[in-house]
């Protein structure tokens, strides 16, 4: 997981204090709170709308080299759809689970995420997981039929949307043009022999 180090706020709802956890393999504490969504947790279709509740149910374990967080972050998820443009929005529960080295780790894994003294910031982490969750193309529901490419209408709401084939304008004088018949059939007669 990457991230830009910023200083984690004891404050905010997404990080966590591990000083009644200690660092005896194989305790741990459980976490239910709900915390306030960060800015910008999604992209410019779909993502979760910034002060939203996220609901977090969590378990936290010392695990030798760090501490490992599992459990499940619940989050409001709202945009629109990506055919007819009709506003979206749902909760979906998404499962987490992070080993957070301690500061004074050995492991040579730089990417790896880090408590900061003994606190666990969970926002890179609800961020990769939220991200990774969303749809690449959101849609209202599956069978989403979308806009008329014509006019813009919503195809969902006028199934029987129709127009008029178009003429391709190159052809346009061919539209009015009438074929010539000659008033005076030429009648043949048998010819004797």
């Amino acid at each position: 997981m990457t991230s830009l180090h910023r200083p984690a706020d004891p404050r905010s709802g997404l990080v966590i204090s591990t000083h009644d956890l200690g660092r005896q393999q194989g305790r741990m504490m459980e976490v239910t709170r709900v915390a306030d969504a960060p800015d910008e947790l999604g992209n410019d279709v779909i993502g979760v709308p910034p002060g939203s509740p996220i609901a977090l149910e969590l378990r936290l374990e010392s695990a030798g080299d760090g501490v490992l967080v599992t459990g499940s972050a619940e989050v409001e998820v709202s945009g629109e759809c990506a055919r007819c443009l009709t506003a979206i929005s749902d909760r979906t529960e998404l499962d987490v689970m992070e080993l957070f080295l301690y500061p004074d780790s050995e492991a040579d894994d730089e990417e790896a995420s880090r408590l900061e003294g003994e606190l666990i910031d969970l926002e890179p982490l609800i961020r990769d997981t939220v991200v990774l969750d969303l749809p690449f193309t959101p849609l209202c529901r599956e069978d989403c039929a979308g806009l008329c490419p014509l006019c813009g209408q919503d195809l969902n709401a006028a199934p029987d949307h129709t127009h008029e084939d178009p003429v391709d304008p190159r052809l346009g004088a061919l539209a009015d043009w009438q074929p010539q018949t000659s008033s005076t059939e030429e009648t043949s007669t048998p010819r004797e022999q």
